[in-house]
């Protein structure tokens, strides 16, 4: 079998998806005691990574997406297949799962 070198720039989600690269969690509370990987929540903020073509209507076109490449969203906290590339995090998501954009 041969061997997948797999990194940001070579992937490209496929519909209506979006790889999101994940915002890093606080790793301290605002006491400034430091909280374990076990305390931590799921972080929902991230920055767009890469976009696949859109939703696909009828006639075979597509329907563009209303995210791209660098925007920072907001996305539901159980949504997707979280993925670790490179040492970072990343989440592959459905458009409908993304909540807001963020400025």
């Amino acid at each position: 079998m041969a061997a997948i070198s797999i990194n940001v720039s070579t992937v490209k989600p496929l519909g209506d998806r979006v790889f999101i690269k994940v915002s890093a969690s606080e790793e301290k509370t605002a006491g400034g005691l430091y909280l374990p990987d076990t305390a931590k929540e799921k972080p929902q903020v991230g920055e767009v990574a890469a976009v696949g073509p859109g939703k696909r209507n009828d006639d075979g076109s597509f329907t563009p997406l209303e995210v791209k490449v660098g925007d920072k969203v907001l996305y539901s906290k159980y949504a997707g297949t979280d993925i670790k590339l490179g040492g970072d995090d990343y989440v592959l998501l459905s458009e409908k799962d993304i909540l807001a954009a963020v400025s």
